[in-house]
């Protein structure tokens, strides 16, 4: 619970603590999970969060399955 509180910290701040911070929000390229995300924003919410809303979204789904399994999901779904 302390990492996640941490990591909300982290990113309300913007200091990530780790070297590989993604790239500016024009030269990411977006997962599936990212792509994912925007679809259903965009169809059901009417495109009412940014992009770097759906990518603590997205991070913290991510890392919950990973907590949850106690595998690193690939690359290909999230970055």
């Amino acid at each position: 619970m302390d990492a996640l509180k941490n990591f909300a910290k982290k990113a309300q701040t913007g200091t990530s603590g780790t070297s590989n911070t993604a790239p500016a929000a024009g030269a990411q390229k977006d997962d599936y999970g990212d792509k994912a995300a925007s679809f259903l924003n965009k169809k059901y919410n009417n495109d009412k969060l940014d992009r770097s809303q759906l990518e603590k979204i997205t991070d913290g789904a991510r890392e919950g399955l990973e907590k949850l399994t106690g595998k690193q999901a690939p690359n290909k779904f999230s970055n």
